[in-house]
């Protein structure tokens, strides 16, 4: 039967989140009902808030979790009631051309669950990314669960469903990073941050951490960075330079998403060096660089989509590094609160308080 649970909902563009009853139907063919221990608070939340993703309203907010599987409906084969799962964004198709010529994390078919939740009067609700996850429970596709030890903290483990994985692939999947590299890494909030412990884990020599903050940059250094750049006092290109004996990092990720930014990473990098764009551009802004720059420099110039992860291959492996104490997920987790505290952890997150919050059910 249907059930009602608590969610946290954004009604209208912009205007404060509440926690509503809302109503989840039975999982209907390859869906799954999970029931959530955690879910990290995201900017791509606030995003939505604001209505600058869409304004498909109301939306059910909530999208880096974690919990157990509680029903699953016909023909799902992927997990099983009481399995263990991080929710991800990205149900890969297995069958659109990114993915039948072996690339599916390019997947261009992702898919979401078919039935909607609603409130009690009916009202469809947006998930966010597909997956609404400041609940109790959510309703999703088969393919957006991904089993991971259950020994890792929930709190923890959801992180991987957004921003931290995002920062971690675009400097493991997306950048390459390689053993003994130089990586300088602009914007060290939560993805940025996350650049940074990728940087470390996939061996980098250099790690310079670029933030205007000082406390980002304290945890950017607890993470990983051997250097850190206060972007308000120096001139960064010429900064990551001295830092790498004039020659730029071998791979510079732009973790803010803005002209301004991006060009630092361009010429920050060394001549065949990579630029990394994981920040997220709003639709206004445009970019101009001499085009001869671009060809004499070479290299590379990279987008990346959700950290260039694949789930099912990425969540596993990467929890268990941190079940191994190789990596830190943990120092992602600033403060943990309840689904009632989401609109103060909005502030916070705003005002660069925090790396993550995490409402924890």
């Amino acid at each position: 039967m249907p059930q009602q649970v608590r969610a946290v909902v954004a009604a209208t563009r912009d205007a404060p989140v509440t926690v509503e009853t809302i109503v989840i139907p039975d999982p209907g063919p390859g869906e799954v009902v999970v029931d959530i221990a955690a879910c990290g608070v995201c900017h791509t939340d606030l995003h939505y808030r604001q209505g600058g993703i869409n304004d498909e309203f109301p939306f059910l907010l909530g999208h880096e979790a974690a919990g157990t599987v509680e029903a699953v409906g016909e023909g799902v084969e992927d997990v099983a009631v009481g399995d263990y799962v991080v929710l991800n964004w990205r149900a890969v198709c297995g069958r659109c051309r990114a993915c039948s010529r072996g690339r599916p994390w390019y997947c261009f078919a992702t898919h979401n669950a078919t039935q909607r939740m609603t409130l009690t009067d009916g009202t469809p609700l947006s998930p966010a990314l597909g997956i609404g996850a400041f609940a109790d429970k959510t309703l999703v596709h088969q393919g957006q669960c991904t089993k991971v030890d259950p020994r890792a903290e929930a709190a923890v483990a959801g992180l991987l469903g957004c921003g931290v994985m995002a920062g971690l692939g675009a400097a493991i999947n997306t950048g390459e990073v390689g053993r003994g590299d130089s990586v300088a890494v602009i914007g060290c909030g939560g993805v940025g941050a996350a650049a940074v412990a990728g940087a470390r884990l996939a061996g980098a020599a250099r790690i310079i951490a670029v933030d205007l903050d000082p406390k980002k940059l304290e945890w950017a250094t607890g993470l990983g960075a051997t250097d850190t750049v206060r972007a308000d006092q120096v001139d960064v290109v010429a900064a990551v330079k001295e830092l790498t004996g004039g020659n730029g990092a071998d791979v510079v990720i732009d973790a803010v998403g803005v002209p301004q930014t991006f060009t630092q990473a361009f010429y920050a990098r060394d001549l065949a060096g990579k630029v990394v764009l994981v920040g997220v551009p709003t639709p206004e802004m445009t970019l101009e660089l001499p085009l001869l720059d671009v060809f004499s420099r070479g290299g590379a110039v990279k987008s990346s989509w959700y950290g260039d992860c694949l789930p099912s291959r990425d969540f596993p492996m990467l929890v268990d590094l941190y079940l191994q104490g190789r990596l830190d997920l943990a120092a992602f987790v600033t403060e943990k609160i309840g689904l009632e505290d989401v609109e103060d952890a909005f502030a916070r997150m705003h005002q660069g308080d925090v790396l993550r919050s995490v409402v924890v059910l």
